[in-house]
């Protein structure tokens, strides 16, 4: 008799036999990883209706954790935390003001991101859990209409290789054939382009504004601001690289792919830190493609003190001198509608605001200059965004 195989391909039949010696080994196995002691549950982080928030780590032969969250008030050199006879690790902090944090555990030396929390943030070039506090009107999560955000992959020529940004599209983009101005947002130097929209909330700030009628809608475009790696002090990748990225590659793809208006009056650019004297790198010498300019936190760096200003500040010409026929460039300057300077008044930066402020107006320009509470923390940013982006484009 021929076996009831004969007709069945050889592939199935070890399929089959692979099968069928692995079920029982799996079903024998599940009582014991299922039966046994299970671990007991942890929800982390934890925020409470008034704002206490409570984070926890499983981590029973660990020795000491803390929580390193230098954004929140009062955490700056990290907190140590207690643990439990179950081997949960928890601490809780006070009322925190509305916003989001960054944080993580150092776990006997190691930094750790929550197990618990999906949410995240990435930096440069590291990435954190977050945590968001309600409470914050222009920027919590509300139910309005929502735009897109979206990361979006281009090739550099002038990097000779793929670079990464974020867009954001206002609520009904996709819906319509219209153009839209366009804002070019930049981040600091621990961040990236990812920054901004999860840390810094501007998707929501963006909704909760043009919800309300207080900004005209916009694309938002939020660049990645490094092109190599990056250390104060260390070796950094040259000062222009950014630039010439921006203007030769970045700009015509945001042109191609978004629908944006292409004109001076419809384009504004602005930054934090780093991504502030990024955006006078761009801006001033190209002064007739931008008019709105914003720089938070920031400035010609090294201009304080009587400095040169600038990458390189020390040895030829400074910034102002390179930047000096666009500085007095009387046509240029008429069509700018708005320069706007914030800085907190505990920032290390402050005094470079301060000087930079005094060069452009020795120069003819008009920046306005806010200087607010606090220090050089998203704290701030965020509300110089919600304070900036009504002003463009009216």
């Amino acid at each position: 008799m021929k076996s009831s195989t004969a007709h069945i391909p050889a592939a199935a039949v070890l399929a089959a036999l692979t099968v069928a010696s692995w079920v029982p080994a799996r079903a024998a196995a599940a009582p014991a990883r299922f039966g046994g002691p299970q671990p007991p549950a942890v929800v982390s982080p934890e925020v409470s209706a008034d704002r206490h928030v409570t984070f926890r780590i499983l981590a029973p032969k660990t020795e000491a954790v803390q929580l390193a969250a230098g954004d929140i008030p009062g955490n700056g050199q990290g907190a140590e935390m207690t643990r439990g006879t179950n081997g949960v690790w928890e601490i809780t902090l006070d009322p925190i003001d509305p916003g989001a944090y960054r944080y993580n555990f150092n776990v006997d030396g190691v930094a750790v991101i929550d197990p618990r929390s999906p949410a995240a943030s990435e930096s440069n070039p590291n990435v954190w859990s977050l945590v968001y506090v309600p409470g914050a009107e222009f920027m919590d999560t509300r139910d309005v209409p929502h735009g897109t955000v979206a990361a979006v992959t281009y090739y550099s020529k002038t990097l000779k290789r793929f670079r990464r940004m974020h867009g954001y599209t206002p609520p009904g983009y996709e819906a319509g054939d219209s153009k839209y101005p366009v804002f070019y947002l930049l981040h600091g130097a621990f961040d990236c382009d990812d920054s901004w929209t999860s840390v810094g909330r501007a998707g929501f700030i963006l909704d909760n504004l043009i919800v309300a009628g207080k900004a005209r809608p916009m694309v938002v475009v939020m660049p990645a601001g490094h092109t190599g790696p990056f250390a104060f002090g260390g070796p950094r990748a040259p000062a222009d690289e950014f630039e010439r990225d921006f203007l030769n590659d970045l700009l015509p793809c945001v042109e191609a792919r978004y629908r944006v208006l292409t004109d001076r009056q419809h384009r504004a650019i602005a930054g934090l830190s780093m991504g502030g004297a990024q955006t006078l790198n761009i801006a001033i010498p190209h002064l007739d493609q931008f008019a709105y300019i914003g720089v938070y936190s920031s400035g010609i760096w090294g201009i304080a003190g009587g400095g040169r200003g600038g990458f390189g500040a020390g040895s030829g010409p400074s910034w102002e001198e390179q930047h000096q026929a666009a500085l007095d460039n009387a046509e240029w300057m008429q069509g700018l509608k708005l320069l706007w300077f914030a800085t907190g008044k505990e920032d290390f930066l402050i005094e470079t605001s301060r000087a930079t402020v005094a060069m452009l107006k020795k120069h003819g320009f008009e920046p306005v200059f806010q200087e607010s509470p606090g220090a050089h923390t998203w704290i701030n940013w965020r509300n110089y965004l919600n304070e900036f982006a009504p002003q463009l484009f009216q």
